[in-house]
């Protein structure tokens, strides 16, 4: 029985009606479709390598500890991954208009927090997988690790069904006296723990990276405080989802001709996104940024695999004050160089560990108050997602497309992921329907603002002009 992390706890209680925090994707594979039950046959396999999947979320007795995870004894295959057939010669807007209602419904928190359905009927012959998981569950290197084993390099490569999968049977669910019983004895270990790591941090060869973390977190705190231009406030319960793609290779050759990471890059085209959204709605743009939380994994190799939450932040402001693209990524680099050297990565992950020293009632309703509260310190969420760069099958299918969804949540209307898969970028931008009638300007805004960086490549005629 495994305790949920705090950070995966935070997102349960965030959860509200208007506030679905699932994280999800579709994938796009070339034709025929499958039947629902071969589908169905892949996942049956994969049950013996993601437990998760099997169990559902336990609370513990008036909140005094972290939720556990135990199995569920009504677990359904055939409640969990599901068929619907689109219209024939269904068009990618259709089928992303079905599948982000589908994506941001809420999950039954007494069964396992995970849903996959099978859409057919896209033109071409191409058919979908569209998949949602709590938050709670998966963050996006652990959602891009189960992508990696549904999928198979290999075309031609069976997968074997396991027996252990078809024998599986659920653990004793423990009762509530027992959850009470265990938080108490965490309640009264808190104090040790927290000396432990006191002792751990004033020792001479961790002193340095301790006051690194203190100067993070610093950092951090002096960041809370930026206006916003509108783009935070009261969420309705419906979502929509635009996409934007691009080539990796356009992307790379941008960050060669002009520095940066292939991060920078999405950064900074995203950044011209938001300011062509704000000027289609009069907002000032001119020397203002927008807040983003940029999530940054701290997985270490050796927990690839495993799911929950791994991640830490960034406060990065984009600079959609700047008009010209070449000084925007200049900008977003040398940003986010100084945010990294600054410690502020270290200092957002020292203050997510220290959460786990809060008593268990404290932490919840500290969360739940939180949830409630209206906050105008960040403005989006912006991640990048990255995914293998060779094409994979399932069920000897190529995958062609996949998008990322990002839930949204305290107050925050937009939000972006950006995932990367065999030499292809795409965005998902995910939206309040109420509030953001005008999510297409933003994606064009995206694309032009990157068409206009791959346009300032210098040509090599331009190059030895210059060096001559």
């Amino acid at each position: 029985m495994d305790t949920l992390k705090p950070l995966d706890a935070a997102f349960l209680d965030l959860e509200r009606s208007v506030q679905q925090l699932n994280v999800g994707s579709v994938m796009i594979f070339e034709g025929p479709a499958p039947t629902l039950a071969r589908i169905r046959s892949e996942f049956e396999a994969l049950l013996p390598a993601l437990p998760r999947y099997r169990q559902r979320v336990r609370r513990v007795p008036l909140d005094l500890g972290l939720p556990r995870w135990v199995d569920d004894p009504a677990f359904d295959l055939d409640h969990h991954v599901q068929h619907l057939r689109l219209r024939a010669g269904a068009s990618d807007e259709q089928l992303r208009t079905v599948a982000v209602g589908l994506i941001s419904a809420p999950l039954d928190l007494e069964h396992p927090l995970w849903r996959c359905w099978l859409l057919t009927g896209l033109e071409g012959g191409r058919w979908a997988l569209a998949n949602t998981n709590h938050h709670a569950m998966i963050d996006g290197i652990s959602g891009a690790d189960i992508i990696g084993l549904m999928l198979r390099a290999d075309r031609d490569v069976p997968r074997r069904v396991s027996r252990r999968s078809v024998t599986w049977h659920p653990g004793a669910s423990p009762s509530s006296v027992r959850l009470a019983a265990e938080a108490g004895v965490d309640l009264l270990r808190s104090p040790l723990v927290a000396a432990r790591r006191l002792t751990h941090a004033l020792l001479p060869w961790t002193v340095r990276e301790s006051l690194v973390e203190a100067y993070g977190v610093a950092r951090a705190g002096e960041q809370v405080l930026h206006p916003e231009l509108g783009l935070t406030g009261h969420l309705g319960p419906h979502r929509s989802w635009g996409w934007v793609r691009a080539d990796l290779s356009d992307v790379k050759a941008v960050k060669t001709a002009h520095g940066g990471t292939v991060n920078d890059v999405v950064l900074a085209a995203t950044a011209g996104g938001f300011r062509a959204l704000l000027e289609a709605r009069g907002k000032p743009v001119d020397g203002r940024t927008v807040r983003s939380m940029v999530p940054v994994s701290v997985r270490h190799a050796d927990e690839h695999g495993t799911l929950g939450n791994r991640v830490s932040a960034v406060l990065a402001d984009l600079p959609v004050g700047i008009a010209d693209p070449i000084e925007r990524l200049h900008a977003v680099t040398a940003q986010l160089s100084s945010l990294k050297a600054g410690g502020t990565v270290l200092g957002l992950d020292a203050l997510l560990d220290s959460a786990e020293l809060v008593p268990g009632p404290l932490y919840a309703l500290g969360v739940r108050l939180w949830a409630r509260t209206p906050q105008r310190v960040i403005s989006t969420v912006t991640t990048n997602i990255p995914g293998p760069q060779v094409p994979l099958y399932l069920l000897g299918r190529r995958l062609t497309d996949l998008y990322p969804y990002i839930p949204l949540g305290v107050d925050i209307r937009i939000t972006i992921g950006i995932a990367s898969y065999a030499g292809q970028l795409a965005w998902g931008v995910t939206a309040d329907s109420d509030s953001v009638t005008d999510l297409q300007v933003l994606c064009d805004g995206i694309e032009t603002s990157l068409a206009e960086l791959v346009q300032s490549i210098p040509t090599p005629s331009a190059r030895q002009a210059h060096h001559a």
